[in-house]
């Protein structure tokens, strides 16, 4: 067994960094420059400001190098990062920087001072995205079609402003693009045996080592974290159960029970480029219960689970033995509200209330498992169901298979790195607009997204791989 509570030193002090920087020795150093008159942004000695990203383009876990040169030494300057997301809703992330005596800025490097984050923050500018003003409310942000790209609009601005006020003079631009698909991958959408899924391929001949990617009852076809799987070298089915199109209706409920999450595993099995003793499943939210549901069934033997802040059993009413479902709402008896109207479901997925007929026997589990749990979470009660299932594995003997990766400041959406997070989103319309509580504060959040996907990929080639 192997149990860490995550990087705490490491995450203090990036929050003291984040919350201590001199902002008042910037802010005087700014108004002192403006009282002069100003600053020279143009000389026939000086090439005009340019902004670089390095590169370009660039899957969306990987760190980019962005900087700005040819500036006037010392003075305030703001890095501003915009795009839309594939509903067509306007993000922006921005930045105070102060320039160095060399006339330039390096995100890589320098300290924020005000803006969207604070301290040394590399990637600050795409986890720190948020909703423009103005926009709706309660949006999260999603990738829907991973073959085309986020395309960021990446602007350095005079001064120390905020994008919104569309007052400052734009200095230098550059747009970069974020991918979740490699070159070479290939996205196969899979209606098999009643089965609705997508499959992607690394490039290559294979056979490959592959994951059953299982999101929450949010329902659909959730496809980015496979796409990223195997733009890393993992062939990665992710599957559809509830809320799509091409499943037995109504869309509200799970129709599909055990044999469908089976034939899902065997169909990754089967497959000729995927290596048939090299399988792993990883699940978020209720997609955690559906994981070690289908670990413990006869016929399926995975290499390794992977199990982001869900339960160990049902959080929603179910009919029959196989797992289908007449709703997928929960009891609500178990709901929080806080005083703005947001709805927590934590509560519903605690041990003691989840329904004692569908919880998973873990000590039946046979594979390395590791479990991540963000401890802001304010939607699953994820540590409570972590330590139920360290306690029953070491009960069966089987503590050298459970591994714990805990994140102080962490909610429940923990996703790939450098992505943003959504503390609370619109969650359903009808019959009167709901919003869920995710929780995760900014920077803790993101660092936690940043080491666990670390971690994931490090556990996936420890036991896929060999």
């Amino acid at each position: 067994m192997f149990r860490v509570r995550v990087s705490v030193t490491t995450m203090r002090q990036l929050i003291e960094t984040k919350i201590i920087p001199c902002i008042g020795v910037h802010r005087n150093l700014a108004c002192l420059l403006r009282s002069m008159g100003g600053v020279r942004w143009k000389s026939s000695l000086r090439p005009a400001p340019l902004l670089t990203a390095t590169p370009v383009r660039a899957l969306i876990d990987e760190q980019i190098s962005i900087r700005g040169r040819f500036l006037p030494p010392q003075c305030p300057v703001t890095v501003c990062a915009q795009m839309h997301s594939d509903d067509g809703d306007l993000w922006e992330a921005f930045a105070h920087y102060n320039t160095n005596a060399d006339g330039t800025v390096n995100l890589t490097r320098d300290h924020s001072v005000g803006g969207s984050y604070l301290g040394c923050e590399p990637m600050g500018l795409f986890w720190g995205l948020q909703p423009a003003p103005g926009s709706r409310e309660g949006l999260r942000l999603r990738k829907n079609n991973v073959e085309t790209p986020y395309v960021m609009l990446m602007s350095l601005l005079e001064g120390h402003v905020s994008p919104s006020e569309r007052q400052s003079t734009e200095l230098a631009a550059i747009t970069t693009e974020r991918w979740y698909m490699a070159p070479g991958v290939r996205r196969t959408e899979i209606r098999q045996d009643g089965v609705v899924g997508t499959l992607f391929l690394p490039p290559g001949p294979g056979p490959f080592p592959a994951m059953l990617d299982l999101w929450g009852i949010g329902g659909g076809l959730v496809e980015y974290r496979s796409a990223l799987f195997a733009s890393r070298g993992f062939a990665s089915f992710s599957l559809a159960y509830l809320g799509h199109k091409d499943l037995p209706g109504p869309q509200t409920c799970i129709n599909v029970g055990d044999s469908y999450f089976k034939s899902a595993y065997h169909i990754l099995q089967d497959h000729r480029q995927v290596r048939a003793d090299r399988i792993g499943i990883i699940g978020t939210s209720f997609g955690v219960y559906l994981s070690l549901r289908l670990a413990t069934q006869a016929g399926v033997k995975p290499s390794c689970l992977i199990c982001i802040n869900g339960p160990v059993g049902s959080t929603i009413n179910l009919y029959d033995a196989d797992g289908r479902s007449e709703s997928s709402e929960s009891d609500q008896k178990h709901m929080v509200y806080d005083d703005q109207g947001h709805v927590s479901f934590k509560h519903i997925s605690l041990p003691a209330n989840i329904i004692p007929e569908t919880k998973v026997k873990i000590e039946h589990i046979a594979c390395p498992l590791m479990y991540i749990l963000g401890e802001d979470d304010q939607s699953s009660s994820s540590m409570e169901n972590a330590n139920l299932i360290e306690e029953t594995l070491r009960d069966a003997g089987k503590s050298q298979l459970f591994t714990l990766l805990s994140y102080p400041g962490a909610g429940h959406l923990i996703e790939p790195p450098y992505t943003p997070n959504s503390r609370l989103s619109l969650w359903s319309f009808k019959p009167k607009k709901l919003f869920t509580l995710w929780g995760g504060h900014p920077a803790p959040h993101a660092a936690a997204q940043e080491d666990s996907w670390k971690k994931i990929l490090d556990f996936m080639g420890s036991y896929l791989r060999r």
